[in-house]
């Protein structure tokens, strides 16, 4: 029996690479792991079969960058204490636009810390982030909702096995650039092969040229398929290739790949989102940065970041580290927090704008 723990050393390995360092589109991504590993592909596929049988990893696809193919925001919501875990189950299980659900909480009480119950939400272009959000506070019970879009994305990755290791402090060499967030307007017959490729890999996929069954899902051929996967990658739709791991729950054996989850929060001068956000992302503990305006509700905080760790006060000292350097490079910070992720579910945000039309129709129904 193969081992499937994330700590087995060729495992690590592999997953080093494969969370978050395959970037755009690879006709033969399980090949290009193996490469950059120094880990035998027949090793590779093996491994990863078997970590996503156990639910070790939770699931491999090719990510998208959703922000340019869909109207997207960080959603905090004031919830009654009665009613939060009723909304977290509704906004997990009903809505498939809702991504990340989690509820969170801060050390003291502070701006914004009665805003318990954060998604990430997803809605097609032609469709309004705002009544959708409307829609789901009528559904939830929610007294109120801050919407943050993201202005601008700094750090976007995941990476848990790699960041195991990061000292606070340690950073890239320049600072990190900003992706600027735009929606792209796609073909029928493009978004057919981009939701053949986004979903999910089973087990049984997990092979050379993965994507030869995906060809004939969107009826086209293979030649057709690479032709404009490499097209949309060309025009930055296209994230990653990646392997999730499941870093809120224990492993069938126990084992955590995190314990705390941490969204660093940073209220900069207008005018310096662009260089704060640089310097922040910058910090390889991060998983992601973003530039959010959170408004008065969390005293204007605009730069938002995130960490995973099992130790909680090592967290708080790659935070103190990265307040350091924003010191250090003469950027003001008015006001800071931490929110630390407790109860969470996750799942990728559906995109399709006839997915969207029918969940309306069942909601209205």
């Amino acid at each position: 029996m193969l081992p499937v723990e994330h700590n087995d050393p060729i495992n690590a390995k592999i997953l080093a690479v494969s969370e978050d360092k395959i970037e755009g589109f690879v006709r033969e991504p399980f090949e290009e792991i193996a490469r950059r590993s120094g880990v035998n592909v027949d090793v590779v596929m093996a491994r990863v079969a078997a970590m996503l049988r156990a639910g070790t990893i939770r699931r491999v696809r090719q990510t998208l960058l959703a922000t340019n193919l869909a109207d997207g925001a960080l959603v905090a919501w004031k919830v009654p204490e009665d009613k939060i875990d009723s909304a977290f189950d509704w906004m997990f299980q009903r809505d498939p636009f809702s991504g990340h659900v989690v509820l969170r909480s801060t050390d003291t009480v502070s701006p914004g810390s009665d805003y318990k119950l954060w998604t990430t939400l997803k809605v097609p272009r032609g469709f309004s982030l705002l009544r959708h959000c409307e829609l789901l506070a009528q559904k939830v019970g929610a007294e109120d909702f801050r919407l943050m879009p993201a202005k601008g994305i700094f750090t976007l990755g995941v990476g848990h096995v790699r960041r195991k290791t990061i000292d606070p402090g340690s950073k890239a060499d320049e600072p990190a650039e900003m992706i600027p967030v735009r929606v792209v307007d796609l073909s029928e017959r493009e978004w057919r092969i981009l939701l053949a490729l986004k979903r999910e890999l089973a087990p049984g996929e997990i092979k050379p040229g993965p994507w030869v069954a995906r060809a004939a899902q969107a009826g086209v051929t293979l030649d057709e398929f690479y032709r404009v996967a490499e097209g949309l990658n060309s025009r930055k739709v296209i994230g990653r290739f990646s392997t999730f791991l499941e870093h809120v729950k224990p492993s069938a054996g126990g084992v955590r790949v995190t314990r705390f989850n941490a969204l660093f929060h940073w209220a900069v001068p207008r005018g310096r989102e662009i260089e704060a956000g640089a310097e922040v992302g910058r910090h390889h503990i991060l998983t992601h940065c973003y530039w959010r305006e959170a408004g008065p509700e969390f005293k204007n905080v605009n730069i938002m970041a995130v960490a995973h760790g099992t130790d909680k006060s090592l967290l708080l000292e790659h935070k103190v580290a990265i307040d350091r350097h924003l010191q250090g490079s003469g950027i003001r910070v008015s006001y800071t927090n931490v929110f630390w992720g407790g109860r969470s579910e996750i799942k990728p945000s559906e995109i399709s704008p006839q997915v969207y039309r029918d969940w309306l129709r069942e909601m209205d129904s």
